[in-house]
């Protein structure tokens, strides 16, 4: 009953701004309870940072982990706030890369540092300060986190520096899964799952977003010169690379984009078994994610599939709106 009532309850609140709720929401102690109830308290300053990072970064994201259990929360910050740190480490100093401040060879300096600090806080040789990792140390040791899944992260960010072109979809696939199904290999063991399956799936997942995010930015990636097109793909629709650096919308690259996007949908179609594989508790905000970032592959078929003069995105409305659809769903599956 519950389930139903919250079900009336989100199709009200949808329809008022997140900027208004979420003050109002964090006054209470249900919000307070998430690091109050920690009894290390050295680790909760840690904790708090990752959510902070997390409130700040991800904001539709956050707001679906208040379905979680306290304890699930802090692992999923935890595991934002350290992908955001390598996002973070990437994006400024390629910034500082393409204004002659720094060697690009410096970059990869870094992220070799990075590489060490992860290692040592794994054989406890490398007791973290920075609040982040004191939170990552915590988190991924506690749920058994295999060490090749954050070190394989920080290899797929790495790629971009190196890597413009792709011969062909194992390629992209192999990249995918570094940058993207890693996330929900580490993030399903803090959800918790019935059957090593889940992990599978979870890797389906990343797939089929990462695939979203490559024909969402399309566009913007060439600005790069960057082209995350399988080759061989590109040629078997009459396709050039040239092509789509010029931006060239005819139907050739309509038949191409809507051959991309069956292949997402199938992903997300296979990767969708798992999340009932899930903890019932864990469940919603995956399937948030499942079906919002789905509906980006429906912006671009609206698009009319021009991926190079508009950026397809949902509203904040419209990522909240799903959350009624989902909660009936798990209701019907309890």
């Amino acid at each position: 009953m519950w389930r139903i009532l919250l079900v009336g309850y989100m199709s009200t609140l949808i329809k008022y701004p997140v900027d208004f709720i979420r003050p109002l929401y964090e006054r209470t102690s249900f919000h307070r309870s998430v690091i109050d109830e920690m009894q290390n308290d050295l680790l909760k300053p840690a904790y708090s940072h990752c959510r902070a990072i997390t409130r700040h970064y991800a904001k539709t994201f956050y707001l679906a982990t208040r379905f979680l259990p306290n304890e699930k929360q802090r692992g999923i910050f935890a595991i934002y706030g350290y992908c955001r740190y390598i996002d973070n480490l990437v994006d400024d100093n390629i910034d500082l890369i393409n204004n002659d401040c720094v060697p690009n060879g410096e970059l990869s300096n870094h992220l070799d540092a990075l590489r060490d600090k992860v290692e040592g806080i794994y054989e406890g040789t490398f007791q973290p300060e920075d609040p982040i990792f004191k939170a990552f140390a915590d988190t991924f040791l506690h749920y058994d986190i295999p060490l090749e899944l954050p070190l394989m992260l920080i290899d797929g960010v790495e790629q971009d520096l190196h890597k413009r072109r792709y011969s062909n979809f194992k390629e992209i696939y192999d990249y995918s899964f570094k940058v993207a199904s890693v996330v929900g290999l580490m993030t399903t063991p803090v959800f918790g799952y019935s059957d090593e399956q889940a992990m599978n799936y979870a890797a389906d997942l990343g797939i089929a977003m990462q695939l979203t995010n490559i024909l969402r930015d399309v566009g913007e990636d060439v600005e790069r010169n960057r082209i995350y097109l399988a080759h061989d793909e590109l040629l078997a629709f009459g396709l050039t690379e040239q092509d789509i650096l010029l931006k060239r919308m005819d139907d050739r690259f309509i038949e191409f984009m809507k051959y991309q996007i069956k292949r997402a949908r199938d992903y997300y179609e296979r990767a969708e078994k798992g999340i009932e594989l899930l903890d019932r508790n864990a469940r919603l905000p995956v399937y948030l994610a499942r079906f919002n970032y789905a509906k980006i592959l429906d912006k671009i078929e609206e698009n009319e599939y021009d991926v190079f003069s508009q950026r397809a995105f949902l509203s904040r409305y419209e990522k909240l709106s799903i959350l009624p659809q989902i909660i009936y769903k798990l209701n019907r599956a309890s």
